[in-house]
């Protein structure tokens, strides 16, 4: 009788480890996502009382969660990719709204740009390809870049490389972040 194990996972426990890694890596992502919008959130509460003003947060910084803690090592979620990403669309849209005004013209030609931009600079970041269209639309002022595009950004970097260097140190994540070649 041949007592040496299998070279490989019967399907049923490569199917049960699978789902069971599937439900552990969405639960890190939840938690890290969850915790950096609530951080940033209760850092703006803080400060100015006022929720509804955006001292660092905006829409895109939801879909930039999803990147950063759900596919870490995506090169989309890489720190250069989110920055600058999002810093250079907002600019753009800062730009076209302030000079050309708000068309579906000028739109349609800063999201197209936007990915253009991403593309030319290789900081291609997907959330950041709605900045043209929320700066526009919001009618946003130049202090926009700053608030909240690169207060929210600092932040959300920092807290993303603390969180996923926890994670690694204590074994939770074989990857560090930012990825490393």
């Amino acid at each position: 009788m041949d007592n040496t194990p299998p070279l490989t996972a019967t399907p049923a426990k490569t199917t049960a480890q699978a789902a069971t890694n599937r439900w552990q890596a969405a639960a890190w992502a939840t938690l890290g996502a969850g915790s950096c919008i609530g951080l940033l959130a209760g850092l703006q509460e803080m400060l100015t009382q006022n929720l509804s003003w955006s001292l660092l947060l905006m829409a895109p910084f939801g879909a930039t969660m999803v990147l950063l803690y759900a596919l870490p090592q995506s090169p989309l979620a890489q720190p250069k990719n989110i920055f600058f990403g999002h810093l250079l669309t907002c600019a753009l849209g800062l730009l076209l709204l302030h000079t050309l005004g708000v068309s579906p013209l000028t739109l349609g030609l800063g999201t197209g740009l936007g990915v253009g931009l991403m593309m030319l600079t290789n900081t291609t970041h997907p959330p950041a390809g709605a900045n043209p269209l929320l700066v526009m639309l919001a009618g946003a002022d130049w202090q926009f870049l700053l608030t909240p595009v690169v207060s929210g950004l600092l932040l959300i970097l920092a807290f993303g490389w603390a969180y996923h260097k926890s994670l690694y140190i204590k074994g939770i994540s074989k990857h560090s972040w930012p990825k490393t070649n």
